[in-house]
């Protein structure tokens, strides 16, 4: 699918606000509502909006303490891998989860309370993950950036 100006734009407002109404769209975009609802079931349809979210204050809800993890298994096989995905997908804490290249095979951000329930979920869940060799744990101090929306 090619995107207009129109589409990036109209993109970039429900990226920052996706409560707006399509009337306040329509007024911004210089639109009809009707072309706005269009676009927007367009976006939908084809798949580059994917769903709506209500993002969280991480303090409010008791998951301040945010934590990296290194993941390096014991052996590449298709098996192994695909066990540890469905078993990392299966924990609470994780909030994301990559494949990556480089020395480790994998990195998680873990969102927990604290440091003793980070310290919880590496002894009773992380590690009990039978096909990891080794971790590698960082911790955020300070967060610089978060943003969930895409520069388009």
């Amino acid at each position: 699918m090619t995107l207009d100006k129109t589409d990036l734009k109209l993109l970039k407002l429900l990226q920052a606000d996706s409560k707006q109404t399509n009337k306040e769209l329509s007024n911004k975009l210089n639109l009809s509502v009707t072309a706005v609802y269009e676009r927007i079931k367009k976006l939908e349809r084809e798949g580059v909006i994917q769903k709506y979210v209500a993002l969280l204050n991480k303090e409010s809800v008791d998951r301040g303490f945010v934590a990296f993890c290194h993941i390096k298994l014991i052996q590449h096989s298709h098996d192994y891998v695909v066990k540890f995905e469905e078993e990392v997908a299966n924990l609470k804490e994780v909030v994301e989860c990559y494949h990556i290249s480089g020395d480790y095979d994998y990195l998680l951000k873990v969102m927990v309370r604290d440091m003793e329930d980070f310290r919880k979920f590496m002894v009773n869940k992380l590690t009990s993950i039978n096909h990891i060799g080794s971790t590698h744990s960082m911790f955020v101090i300070n967060e610089v950036k978060h943003t969930t929306a895409i520069t388009v």
